[in-house]
């Protein structure tokens, strides 16, 4: 005998893996009487990078909880799990399921994060012959005409107007129509290096409980070729743990978060950072509603103007920022090479077997943990793929594959545009090319490694050294006329061309090295 066929529903509601939120604009108004929810794990969403196993897990872990919450508040929800023997592996298919399932009137759903997504949504009202009702997303301070205004109202798309503009909309650590201290931004207080101790700050730990326990199995089953190890996977996965991670965050880390932010020390993966924006990226925890904590901390004198400031700006400005820039560029934007860099990454990338003791560091706990923070990424490794020359498509993959915060929307513009340049100047006015001095500076990285970050050339020297000035050297008639880029080229010029001769012959010595050692993946 059949079982029964479900009651048909008003309105079929489906939920994708990033929008764990109970604010979700398409939930906003709808009877849970009459609607019907539909989370769905499948392949497509898995694949198409192939994902660090602890990415897929988390996110995995945190819909499968998020469905429980949801029918204890009272909805009705359909939930597919990748190993359904019926599931067809694409959000396109399982909603076709569902609407044969519930026969539903309208479809409701909130934008996707990203253009390949938004292009399914876009294309169920033809599909499927029933109205589809797209909503914005507005757990998001800046709509996108609005980003669309405040863009075409100027010559140069700098953070820092935009931010002060989110900061004036949201009145977060202002003083009337003046920013709190007398200036918007204190970022020349937040290059301070670390130094090891018992009493640095510790995120939470959250041990997998027997829901994320399946899904760690079934992670480890169906993508034991993906990058990454689940071993050490402690993340929050309700939003319950997530709100005690940021409290942790709040009580004792926040104070010093400004001070170190650009701080790395060797066996200390997270230091002074908040290890929120996994939880921020798929909905767990609201933006806006941490800032103002964040403030709340400042107001009532508990923690200093530069660390309030610091992290309100990563959140309220950079956050929103880059998300504006990614879907006012437009899908070509992934495939612009301003620098014509065409290298491929390096094999350790994926192994993190290498004897640059900087690079390690941030690929052995990327790895281990599918994070590192924002200075690691920026200054390390993605420095290294910058000074190589290696194709900004092949890094941007890797970054949006290996990174459990990553997501198109926010990985995309930080990776091509801030960290490779490859916009060609759009989003940063400089590329961040730095030889070994920066990492030597604000780390203890250098003291571990067998190369001299003293020396410049030679098989001894560091590498980001000779690679740097060898960059310098490359690219002389794309930036030597950038304002920002004159002192280096200043210094290039006045060396003798013997020195620049060898500076270079110990570039190419190295990247002929690399390339050697270059295997598929």
């Amino acid at each position: 005998m059949k079982p029964p066929r479900p009651a048909p529903c008003d309105t079929l509601i489906p939920i994708l893996g990033d929008q764990l939120s109970f604010a979700l604009s398409s939930l906003r108004d709808a009877d849970r009487a009459t609607s019907r929810i539909l989370l769905m794990e499948v392949a497509d969403e898995t694949t198409y990078v192939r994902h660090h196993k602890q990415k897929i897990a988390f996110i995995f872990a945190a819909m499968r909880h998020h469905a429980e919450v949801l029918r204890a508040d009272g909805w009705r929800v359909d939930y597919v799990a990748l190993d359904d023997p019926d599931n067809h592996g694409s959000f396109t298919g399982e909603v076709a399921r569902a609407v044969a399932r519930h026969d539903p009137a309208r479809i409701v759903v909130t934008e996707a994060g990203e253009w390949r997504v938004q292009a399914m949504l876009e294309a169920w009202e033809t599909v499927f012959g029933i109205p589809v009702d797209i909503r914005s997303d507005d757990r998001f301070l800046a709509t996108h005409a609005e980003f669309e205004t405040w863009a075409d109202e100027r010559k140069q798309l700098r953070m820092e107007y935009f931010y002060r503009d989110m900061r004036r909309k949201t009145g977060l650590l202002m003083d009337g129509k003046d920013p709190v201290g007398g200036q918007w931004n204190f970022d020349h207080d937040n290059r301070k290096p670390a130094q090891s101790d018992l009493l640095m700050p510790r995120p939470l730990r959250f041990p997998p409980d027997a829901i994320t326990q399946d899904v760690l199995a079934l992670v480890a089953d169906r993508f034991a070729d993906h990058p990454g190890s689940l071993d050490s996977f402690a993340w929050a996965v309700t939003a319950a743990d997530a709100e005690r991670q940021q409290q942790q965050f709040l009580d004792h880390a926040l104070a010093g978060f400004g001070d170190y932010q650009d701080a790395m020390l060797t066996g200390e993966p997270a230091l002074w950072h908040s290890l929120l924006s996994p939880y921020l990226n798929v909905g767990l925890l609201d933006a806006l509603a941490l800032c103002r904590a964040v403030e709340k901390r400042f107001r009532a004198g508990k923690v200093p103007v530069n660390a309030a400031e610091g992290f309100i700006r990563q959140i309220i400005g950079w956050r929103e920022y880059v998300r504006g820039i990614y879907w006012r560029e437009g899908p070509d934007y992934a495939h612009r090479n301003a620098l014509g860099a065409t290298r491929a990454l390096p094999a350790f990338y994926w192994t993190g077997e290498t004897d640059l003791h900087c690079m390690a560091e941030a690929l052995g706990q990327t790895l281990a943990n599918a994070h590192a923070h924002h200075i690691q990424r920026l200054m390390v490794t993605g420095t290294f793929a910058l000074l190589i020359g290696a194709d900004p498509h092949a890094v941007h993959l890797w970054y949006l594959e290996i990174y459990i915060d990553a997501y198109e929307w926010v990985e995309l513009p930080n990776t091509l545009g801030m960290s490779q340049f490859a916009d060609g100047g759009l989003l940063g006015s400089k590329p961040y090319a730095a030889s070994g001095a920066y990492i030597n500076k604000m780390s203890d990285y250098c003291k571990g490694c067998r190369y001299d970050v003293r020396q410049r050339t030679g098989p001894d020297a560091c590498p980001f050294n000779a690679l740097y000035w060898d960059f310098i050297a490359r690219h002389e008639d794309t930036l030597a006329r950038n304002p920002r880029m004159a002192m280096p080229y200043r210094t290039w010029s006045k060396m003798a061309p013997a020195t620049r001769d060898e500076i270079r012959g110990s570039a190419k010595a190295f990247l002929d090295r690399l390339d050697a050692a270059a295997a598929p993946r």
